[in-house]
C-alpha cells in the first residue's frame, strides 16, 4: 500500500534500494521468465510445478520491486553532517549508557541500513522511538521482549 508519508533514509540506504531494485531487473526477471519458458515447454500447465513455483516467484519478485520503487520514490535522503541541534534526530548518533554503566553508541537510520550489531538502529525500533526528541542527560525507558530497559544519553552527535 503507497502512502504518500516521506521516509527517511541515508544516502547509503538509498544506493542500496537502487541496487536491489536494478539487480531484481537485470537478473532475477529474466532468469525467472527463462525459467517459465521452460516449465511451459513441458505440457500441460495445471499439473507443473515447476511453472506454477515460477510464477509465484515472478509475483514475489514483482512485489518486491514495486515496494522498493515506493520507498525510493518517497526517500527524503539525510546527510547527518548536515544536521545540528541539541536534541535526537534522524541520523544523529547516540552514546548511551545502559543500567550496568555498559556504554552503547547507535546511530539512528532507516530501516534499510539499520544493522544494531554495527551500531545503527532504525528510527522505527523501540529504542529509535524512546530517543528521538531527547537531550543529553535525559533517562530513556524502553520496553523489550526481556523487559524494561534503562538507558541515560551521554552525548549526541552528527558524524
Amino acid at each position: 500500500m503507497a502512502s504518500a508519508d516521506k521516509v527517511p533514509m541515508l544516502a547509503e540506504g538509498h544506493r542500496k534500494i537502487d541496487d536491489e531494485v536494478r539487480h531484481l531487473k537485470m537478473f532475477e526477471r529474466p532468469a525467472i521468465i527463462e525459467a517459465i519458458e521452460v516449465a511451459r515447454a513441458h505440457g500441460d500447465l495445471s499439473e507443473n510445478a515447476e511453472y506454477h513455483a515460477a510464477k509465484e516467484r515472478q509475483g514475489q519478485v514483482e512485489a518486491t520491486i514495486a515496494d522498493l520503487e515506493d520507498r525510493l520514490s518517497r526517500a527524503m535522503i539525510i546527510d547527518p553532517t548536515t544536521l545540528s541541534g541539541d536534541k535526537v534526530v534522524f541520523g544523529a548518533t547516540v552514546t548511551l549508557t545502559d543500567e550496568e554503566k555498559k556504554t552503547i553508541r547507535y546511530q539512528l537510520v532507516g530501516q534499510t541500513e539499520a544493522d544494531a550489531r554495527v551500531g545503527r538502529i532504525s528510527y522505527n525500533s523501540p529504542l529509535g522511538r524512546a530517543l528521538i526528541g531527547r537531550t543529553v542527560r535525559e533517562e530513556v525507558e524502553v520496553t523489550t521482549p526481556s523487559g524494561e530497559r534503562y538507558y541515560k544519553i551521554k552525548a549526541i552527535e552528527f558524524i
